[in-house]
């Protein structure tokens, strides 16, 4: 599902930006960084989140897709500098296979990590969502995930301003129970934070 305008707004505004930083610090510390990894990200907007995964994280390679053909232009312009280490493509998560074909990508096993900064919950059929990213992950691989939980989406202020599904949507206890459904062990390796609002975490591939 595509952000509408005041989202969009938001996720192209320097406060976004500061606390992507945060949420990588939380995601670092929780399941370390990935030096010379190719990685997968999902939903990557303007590449805020590519950026700090090839800065912070020290991957080699990224291979990012987003819904939103209008992001991807941004996402080009900020992510130049670092050149054929990152590949960028409109498509789904749920179809990674499709979407990374033209870099040679999306196959099973492919990647030693994938990063999702807070995209799961826009997606109708999230469970298949993470299917994918457990399906392209190698064994081992760890899956870093930042995302908005039911319990922010019903809260009056979200509702007012942003377009979400409404059917489905998961909590932070249900999101993590997920998990393991899909081969994705996450252990002690998350957090929430704001009453629950939001979920931080990295789980492995079995």
């Amino acid at each position: 599902m595509l952000m509408n305008r005041a989202e969009t707004m938001l996720v192209n505004s320097p406060p976004r930006r500061w606390l992507q930083r945060y949420e990588a610090h939380v995601l670092a510390t929780l399941g370390g960084r990935t030096p010379g990894a190719r990685v997968a990200e999902i939903g990557c907007g303007p590449g805020g989140g590519t950026r700090l995964v090839l800065d912070r994280f020290g991957a080699a390679t990224v291979h990012a897709v987003d819904l939103d053909p209008a992001m991807l232009p941004r996402a080009r312009r900020r992510l130049a500098p670092y050149g054929d280490r990152v590949r960028l493509t409109q498509g789904s998560a749920t179809d990674l296979r499709t979407a990374f074909a033209p870099f040679d990508g999306g196959g099973d096993g492919t990647y030693d990590a994938v990063f999702d900064f807070a995209i799961v919950h826009h997606i109708p059929n999230w469970r298949d969502a993470l299917a994918e990213v457990a399906r392209v992950l190698k064994p081992g691989g760890r899956f870093y995930f930042d995302e908005v939980t039911a319990t922010a989406l019903a809260r009056r202020s979200y509702r007012l301003l942003f377009d979400h599904p409404t059917e489905d949507r998961f909590t932070a206890g249900e999101f993590l129970a997920e998990l393991p459904r899909h081969g994705l062990d996450v252990g002690d390796r998350w957090r929430t934070r704001i009453g629950g609002d939001y979920l931080l975490g990295v789980a492995q591939r079995r």
